[in-house]
């Protein structure tokens, strides 16, 4: 389950557990700078890239924007098979990506746009099976790679901003039948449903973007789940139960067995999408089974994880913050200034921006330097602007109570940078180093660490891939591909030879901040789009 083959990069972070890591070691500080592109795939298609290359004995299952699955020899990057999904015409793709496949047996299985779960075999991209899980006219859509555990595919629902009501629904592995489905919003007669207040649970939003986590040992899986809709926080009043949380899920009936809200009666935006890290933790001379999540909302969370509830450890701002000003010391609860909550008819400015301190690019943690590291937004503040009247919801029509030609993104002021990786020892609480990107860039990049002592990351608007020292944050190695890096990173090994892999191709959200950033800058950064995969080797 952990790393029975650390030659191979299975599910979306490696493992389980969600660390990031690879064990492998050939490639390390001292050699990093010999470090070359092998091979490159060039995907033919544009927008955002942000899968990881999945590896098994060789073969590599890459995903791509408009749901295309390539499967491609991973020593030489020869094509093996393509499948491409065909959309009906009225289909749209508000967030124009795709987050990765599952692997199970021979087969390999990808959540699409239009609300489809489909199978496919390992060996020819041949359709086994493909089964709809939603109404795409109603603007659910799926933009993860599925989580597979006891026999289940879990898939989680995009779409918040259309008000939908979010969920995880599971699939069995072999058939695709659906077995079990979690609403996030609980309804009528569930615990939390008066925290929405009217029929607000209906159309709530709470979407699941991102892969899930796995406790064996628990049995429980571990999802981020996204804000309240619309945004100004007086369209739905109350806590909002299960919104910006990490709820965990029983894999084999979907019963919620625990949650804990990261914020309540969210009105900024902060998805709390990714899932957290399952990390053992020793905190004051007590070791125990921990969540951590860097937040979108700019708090580093410590959660303990138990068979029947997540309890709060600890909470502390990782970047610049000026709505929260405190936490409840035995809940977490957060304490707000109440004038920088947005409402109907209202505007404000705050930081950490509405893309956050951390949007969904995961975050990684090396059980060799026992370091956290997060691709964090420092310095960077949003002006929002409530619509003085909400209109009322339809299916297909979005669903967000904000003007957008009122939205700024702009640097803090004084601030000379903005994008940053931070590592952080969870057992002392402390931030160990900070590594700067230049120039004012957002750092848009997922990170992966390795048993050679590096973290790897892109997500500048300056194209390049980076290597660090993974105990001190000094720039080893970098690497200008074509476009910006969004996607997940992975390594590998074939044939004794250690592998690093990325997908490049700019897009979506790292775009559109870069398009306020221009604005409020009164610069003319451009990134090129176009996918391609990138694989390294020292050489």
């Amino acid at each position: 389950v952990l790393f029975r083959s650390p030659q191979n990069w299975l599910m979306y972070r490696g493992t389980y557990n969600g660390h990031g890591y690879s064990p492998l070691d050939k490639i390390n500080p001292s050699n990093v700078k010999r470090l070359v592109p092998v091979w490159s795939y060039s995907t033919g298609q544009v927008e955002g890239h942000q899968a990881p290359p999945i590896v098994n004995n060789g073969v590599m299952f890459i995903s791509t924007p408009q749901n295309q699955v390539l499967a491609l020899d991973a020593k030489t990057g020869n094509q093996i098979w393509q499948y491409k999904r065909e959309f009906a015409d009225d289909v749209q793709h508000p967030h124009p990506t795709n987050r990765g496949v599952a692997l199970y047996g021979n087969r390999v299985y990808l959540a699409t746009m239009d609300a489809h779960v489909v199978a496919l075999d390992a060996a020819t991209g041949k359709v086994v099976w493909d089964t709809k899980v939603d109404e795409y006219k109603n603007s659910y859509y799926f933009t993860l790679a599925p989580l597979i555990a006891k026999g289940k595919v879990m898939v989680g629902s995009s779409g918040g901003e259309f008000g939908i009501r979010g969920y995880v629904a599971a699939l069995d592995v072999e058939t695709g039948k659906e077995v079990w489905r979690r609403h996030m919003i609980p309804g009528p007669g569930e615990p939390g449903n008066e925290s929405w207040p009217g029929d607000t649970w209906k159309t709530g939003g709470v979407s699941v973007w991102i892969t899930g986590h796995y406790d064996p040992e628990l049995n429980l899986t571990f999802w981020g789940t996204g804000n309240a809709g619309p945004w100004p926080a007086d369209a739905h009043t109350g806590d909002n139960k299960h919104a910006t949380s990490v709820v965990a899920i029983d894999p084999d009936t979907g019963e919620i067995k625990g949650s804990h809200q990261y914020h309540w009666n969210d009105s900024w935006d902060w998805d709390e999408v990714a899932a957290p890290l399952l990390i053992d933790v020793k905190r004051n001379g007590r070791s125990f089974k921990g969540l951590v999540h860097p937040g979108r909302d700019g708090y580093l969370w410590l959660l303990e994880r138990k068979a029947n509830a997540i309890d709060f450890v600890d909470g502390k701002p990782f970047v610049k913050h000026d709505v929260i000003l405190g936490l409840e010391p035995k809940t977490g609860r957060p304490i707000y200034d109440p004038e920088k909550m947005l409402k109907i008819g209202k505007q404000v400015t705050f930081c950490p921006s509405h893309w956050g301190g951390k949007d969904w690019p995961p975050a990684a943690f090396n059980p060799k330097t026992k370091l956290l590291y997060i691709p964090a937004q420092q310095n960077i503040c949003t002006t929002l602007a409530g619509e003085a009247k909400i209109a009322p919801y339809a299916a297909g029509k979005r669903y967000v109570g904000t003007d957008a030609s009122k939205t700024r993104v702009f640097p803090r002021e004084g601030a000379d940078h903005i994008g940053e990786v931070q590592a952080w020892d969870m057992d002392s609480g402390k931030l160990v180093w900070t590594f700067n990107y230049p120039d004012m860039q957002p750092n848009w990049g997922p990170l992966l660490t390795t048993g050679g002592g590096l973290v790897f990351g892109g997500g500048s608007a300056d194209r390049k891939f980076h290597a660090l020292d993974a105990k001190t944050g000094k720039l080893l190695w970098e690497f200008k591909t074509n476009s910006g890096i969004t996607g997940v990173p992975s390594s590998y090994m074939v044939d004794g030879v250690q592998y690093i892999a990325v997908q490049s191709g700019w897009g979506v959200d790292a775009q559109k901040m870069t398009g306020r950033l221009n604005d409020s800058l009164k610069k003319n950064t451009v990134v090129p789009q176009g996918g391609v995969v990138w694989v390294f080797a020292v050489k």
